[in-house]
């Protein structure tokens, strides 16, 4: 099959095809850091890592970009309640979403531009929207973007620009502006606020014009997929495309995608809403992060995603069952002969998983294929039908899945006192002192470290340990 991508702007779902093969490139809208970013913010930008993780496990080279915005309204706000700077802000809360990002599993982004480190870009954008007639001044220094310029506005959102609410992250007073409808591009200088030195005048970018300045500077004028949150289809990037569009006079996005929002109890997860929760705090209560990233992955993107206590044990309970026949499989040996039918079940497994995630990366079929093969292969372990080459071969096939999903545990080495006691429990065990083995398992546990008995002897497994 060919990967096929529902694109917001067509409302279609269309074979992917790169507008270069050598270079297929992907914008994804990243974290206003003023505080720390909540799961159904990750929920996203996981989404994004998902596509970026299968587009490279298919083949393609990807260029991945996920901005920073780090001059903002709230961030401001934030500052001058703390009796702090902008800078110190910011890089409080990007260094939090970094950890958080890595605690998940995200993929790295290969660029992550900072929106104070492209002001130059965004000045020289709004100066060419100023020249070719789709930009104006206002009395304070302010720069709008004039919506009566661009017929086109409102096809990404599907809406008539005449019904159209205000378009910004500011009270539609609080600038002067000619039309109600028209979005701030540069903002003129206030004495509490920060401001740059521009070829366009002093003042600080607008928050939709950074991600066009950002995602041109290191994709082009055209790329391939923007991602983002439902929520920002208007109108942040509604405001994106035109702006970028009336810029260039060339088509922005390719393919656009959006992530549907998590629920808890039954509403959006928002700050706003006081419903929210970090990953942190839950990693802290003694959540798996392997889980948490399983539970934001394991519905398809574009549908509501509800977020709960049932939610997440049904997640750690798939991801242990993923440890479990992972470590069966390193710990099985068999001198017998392969299972002939082993390299048919691997193609099945592998043609559903793809299958899957060709579908509008439907991750839920893809999912349940691999926990398909889960099944039979533990299965043919008890049997006993697997030599010990059939279960490297599975693990080879588990791993290369893997590098898509991200959720098998990490292959590292014991600490040089669980080996220790990894060994003294065999050993206990071997001498049939049940009382010593029994509390060796229960410190071990303690430890992080889960014992078990096969008849291929004693393995070991990590597994997370409830914090306090």
């Amino acid at each position: 099959m060919t990967l096929r991508l529902l694109d917001t702007l067509s409302g279609e779902q269309r074979p992917f095809t790169p507008l270069d093969p050598t270079n297929v490139r992907v914008y994804s809208c990243g974290p206003t850091v003023y505080g720390p970013a909540h799961v159904g913010n990750f929920r996203s930008f996981l989404f994004s890592d998902l596509l970026v993780r299968y587009l490279r496990y298919r083949g393609y080279p990807v260029t991945w970009v996920m901005n920073v915005t780090d001059v903002d309204d709230k961030i401001i706000r934030g500052a001058r309640a703390e009796g702090s700077t902008i800078a110190a802000v910011a890089e409080r809360w990007t260094a939090r979403f970094l950890d958080d990002a890595t605690t998940l599993r995200m993929t790295t982004p290969d660029v992550m531009p900072r929106a104070t480190a492209h002001v130059p870009e965004m000045a020289d954008l709004i100066g060419t929207l100023l020249e070719r007639g789709h930009a104006y001044r206002t009395d304070d220094g302010s720069i709008f973007f004039r919506i009566a310029s661009w017929p086109a506005y409102g096809r990404l959102a599907h809406i008539d620009p005449a019904e159209m609410r205000v378009g910004e992250r500011v009270e539609s007073d609080e600038y002067a502006k000619d039309d109600v409808r028209d979005f701030a591009l540069w903002k003129g200088p206030k004495d509490d606020e920060p401001a740059w030195e521009t070829a366009i005048g002093r003042g600080r970018p607008g928050w939709h014009i950074e991600c066009s300045a950002m995602s041109m500077r290191y994709l082009g004028a055209s790329f391939d997929v923007h991602t983002g949150g439902v929520d920002l289809v208007f109108p942040h990037h509604e405001d994106e495309m035109a702006q970028s569009e009336a810029a260039t006079g060339l088509p922005f996005v390719a393919t656009w995608l959006h992530c549907a929002h998590l629920q808890m109890g039954g509403e959006k997860m928002a700050k706003s809403a006081g419903n929210i929760a970090r990953v942190g705090d839950l990693v802290e209560s003694g959540v798996s992060p392997r889980a948490l990233r399983y539970s934001l992955l394991a519905a398809h993107y574009r549908m509501a995603l509800s977020f709960s206590e049932d939610s997440l044990q049904a997640a750690a309970s798939a991801v242990e069952r993923l440890d479990a026949v992972w470590a069966a499989l390193g710990a099985y040996r068999s001198d017998g002969p392969d299972d002939a039918t082993l390299p048919a079940l691997l193609a099945e497994a592998r043609s559903g998983f793809e299958a899957g995630l060709d579908d509008d990366l439907n991750a839920s079929p893809a999912l349940a294929s691999v926990f398909e093969l889960v099944r039979e292969v533990n299965r043919r372990i008890a049997a006993r039908s697997l030599s010990t080459a059939d279960a490297v071969r599975v693990r080879e096939v588990l791993t290369d899945l893997d590098r898509v999903l991200a959720l098998l545990p990490d292959e590292e080495a014991l600490e040089s006192d669980l080996v220790a006691m990894v060994a003294a429990r065999a050993a206990a065990r071997a001498a049939r002192d049940w009382a010593e083995s029994d509390r060796l398992r229960s410190a071990l546990l303690e430890r992080g470290v889960a014992v078990e008995d096969t008849r291929d002897g004693q393995r070991w497994r990590r597994v997370e340990v409830a914090r306090g």
